[in-house]
């Protein structure tokens, strides 16, 4: 068996995530404290999640988004991610369309208000200007 047979979700951005944030984490809990904590009855699944062997259940995704200390929406966007074009991803993405995460709404308000609530374009300017803000 090669390595993405045994690990198809390795190269995920949830794997990445899960696997980062249990390192930043480290010096308050252990993982078999967070695993414990999302819920998981063995901690051996979080690490097949986090070293990209399983997939995040969705049902887990509160649970885990909490032990993580994390935002739930973008969790369950990374688990969607992991879906790929499975028929529950395909359909959670034509009903809900884009997800935002709780800091991409405050944003999306602080737009909202700043343009006093007339839905504007983004223009090439406005692009370069929120780029700028982020160095890219």
């Amino acid at each position: 068996m090669t390595h993405s047979e045994t690990r198809p979700y390795a190269n995920t951005r949830l794997a990445k995530f899960v696997e980062r944030r249990i390192l930043e984490l480290r010096p308050k809990k252990t993982q078999s404290a967070i695993a414990s904590e999302a819920g998981f009855s063995q901690h051996t699944m979080l690490v097949n999640i986090k070293t990209g062997t399983s997939k995040l259940p969705l049902d887990r995704v509160p649970a885990l988004a909490k032990a993580l200390d994390c935002d739930a929406a973008m969790l369950f966007m990374l688990a969607i991610e992991q879906l790929g074009n499975d028929a529950t991803g395909v359909a959670i993405k034509r009903i809900f369309g884009t997800l935002v995460t709780a800091n991409e709404a405050d944003w999306l308000e602080e737009i909202r208000d700043a343009s006093g609530h007339t839905d504007p374009s983004i223009t090439s300017k406005a692009r370069a200007a929120i780029r700028g803000i982020f160095g890219k």
